[in-house]
C-alpha cells in the first residue's frame, strides 16, 4: 500500500483542476491580452476563475491578483506594500514562526533601512494578541501573520489580530498568509479586517505555479514586475491561464462540503495522534484539541533522525515530510520548532504528517502500523 501523508508540501491536482486545464491548453490557448475571440475566450477562462474564487471570499473579482503561488504573493504583498507606504513609515510586524518567503522577505527589507518586529510564540506556536497591539506604532506600515503553521498547524487569531493592529493605527495594512489555510476554513477578508491574504494552488488539489493575492480595493501596491501592465499594472507578464482555470476549479471543489472535508480530517488527525503517541520517546508537537489545523501533526521520535525515519516509511510506501519542503529538500533545524521551546535532542527527530479530505481510515492505519513497527527498531541505533 502507498500511503501519501504530506499534503501541506503538495496535494494531488483534482480531476476537476485538471480536466479544465486540459481544455485550455488545447482548445482555448489564445493570449489573454490578444483582441481576437481567441484571446477574449481565454479571458474569459480568467473571468470565471476570478469568479469562482471571489465567491469563496465574498470579495469582488478586482481584488484579485493571480500569481505564480504563494512566495510570490507573500513577495508582492510584503514588498509592494512596503515599497508603496514607505514614506508613512518604516516598521513591519511579523512572527517568530512565518514561512521563508516571508522571514527572507522581511530581512531584504531590513537591509534595505526598514525596521522589523518579530514576534514570539507560546509553545503551541500562537503569538499574543496583546503583545501584537503593544508592538505597533504610528510607524508601522504592515503586519503579516501566518493564518495556520505549516509545521505544526498553530492558528493565529486573525480577526482578532486585525482587530487589534487597527485599533492602534488603522492606517496599517493587515497581511495573512492562508496558504496553508485556504481551503481548510472559511475566510472572508472584508469582514475580517484582510487587507492583503496570500494563498496557493497546490495546496487544495489544485496545479502548482498558481496563487493569488487578496488586494483589498483602494490598498496600494507597488508592482515587483515591469512590463506589458496585465492585471491592472499590478502584476505584469502574459497570464499562465490554464493554471488559472486549474485554479478556479480546484477553489470550487474545495468549498464543496467544506465542512465534512474538515470534519474527517480531524478524526484522522485525532487517531493517528492518539495511537502513534502509544510508542515510546513519540511525542506530538502543538495543540491535540480542534483549535489548530484539520490536517497537519508534527511528530518526533527521540532518538531516531527524521531524515532516517522518513526515508524508511517511504520504503514502506508511507510519504510524510522532515520539516517544511518549501524551504529546502534537505532538512535544516526548524525555526518554529526552536520558537516553540522544542529540546535540542527532538529538533532534528520530528517529522510532518499532513492529511487531505481523500486519505482513508484504512491508509492511516497501515501508516501508523509502519511507525510502530519502524521507530523501536531505529531507536535502538540512536547516536550515544
Amino acid at each position: 500500500m502507498e500511503v501519501y501523508l504530506d499534503n501541506s508540501a503538495t496535494t494531488r491536482c483534482s480531476r476537476e483542476a485538471a480536466a479544465v486545464m486540459a481544455s485550455v491548453l488545447t482548445t482555448d490557448y489564445g493570449n489573454p491580452s490578444s483582441m481576437h475571440r481567441m484571446g477574449m475566450a481565454a479571458e474569459n477562462r480568467m473571468r470565471r476563475a476570478a469568479e469562482q474564487i471571489a465567491g469563496t471570499l465574498r470579495c469582488q473579482e478586482k481584488e484579485l491578483v493571480f500569481t505564480s503561488g504563494g512566495t510570490e504573493s507573500n513577495n508582492l504583498a510584503i514588498c509592494g506594500a512596503a515599497e508603496a507606504n514607505r514614506r508613512r513609515g518604516r516598521h513591519l510586524i511579523t512572527s517568530a514562526v512565518e514561512h521563508p518567503s516571508v522571514l527572507r522577505t522581511m530581512e531584504r527589507l531590513s537591509e534595505q533601512g526598514f525596521e522589523v518586529t518579530y514576534l514570539p510564540v507560546n509553545r503551541f506556536g500562537e503569538i499574543s494578541v496583546e503583545e501584537l497591539k503593544e508592538a505597533v506604532r504610528p510607524d508601522t506600515i504592515l503586519v503579516s501573520l501566518m493564518q495556520m503553521n505549516n509545521e505544526i498547524g498553530a492558528l493565529c487569531p486573525t480577526e482578532e489580530a486585525a482587530s487589534a493592529v487597527k485599533s492602534v493605527n488603522p492606517d496599517t495594512l493587515f497581511h495573512v498568509d492562508a496558504i496553508q489555510s485556504y481551503g481548510k476554513m472559511r475566510i472572508f477578508p472584508g469582514r475580517m479586517g484582510i487587507d492583503l491574504l496570500s494563498v496557493s494552488g497546490h495546496k487544495f488539489h489544485g496545479p502548482k505555479g498558481a496563487g493569488f493575492l487578496y488586494v483589498r480595493d483602494r490598498t496600494k501596491l507597488k508592482p515587483l514586475l515591469c512590463g506589458g501592465g496585465q492585471q491592472r499594472g499590478v502584476r505584469s507578464g502574459t497570464e499562465n491561464v490554464p493554471a488559472i482555470a486549474g485554479l478556479g476549479a480546484a477553489a470550487a471543489a474545495a468549498w464543496d462540503g467544506l465542512e465534512d472535508k474538515v470534519g474527517h480530517m480531524f478524526a484522522l488527525r485525532e487517531h493517528f495522534i492518539e495511537t502513534v503517541t502509544e510508542i515510546a520517546g513519540v511525542s506530538v508537537n502543538g495543540r491535540r484539541d480542534r483549535q489548530c489545523a484539520p490536517h497537519i501533526v508534527s511528530v518526533s521520535a527521540e532518538g531516531v533522525r527524521a531524515e532516517v525515519l522518513l526515508h524508511a516509511l517511504e520504503e514502506r510506501g508511507v510519504y510524510v515530510s522532515a520539516g517544511s519542503a518549501c524551504s529546502s529538500n534537505r532538512p535544516a533545524v526548524s525555526a518554529t520548532l526552536s520558537a516553540i521551546g522544542l529540546p535540542r535532542t527532538l529538533l532534528d527527530s520530528t517529522v510532518r504528517v499532513s492529511f487531505c479530505a481523500d486519505n482513508t481510515r484504512e491508509e492511516i492505519d497501515y501508516a501508523l502500523g509502519v511507525f510502530a513497527e519502524l521507530i523501536p527498531m531505529l531507536q535502538k541505533y540512536k547516536r550515544h
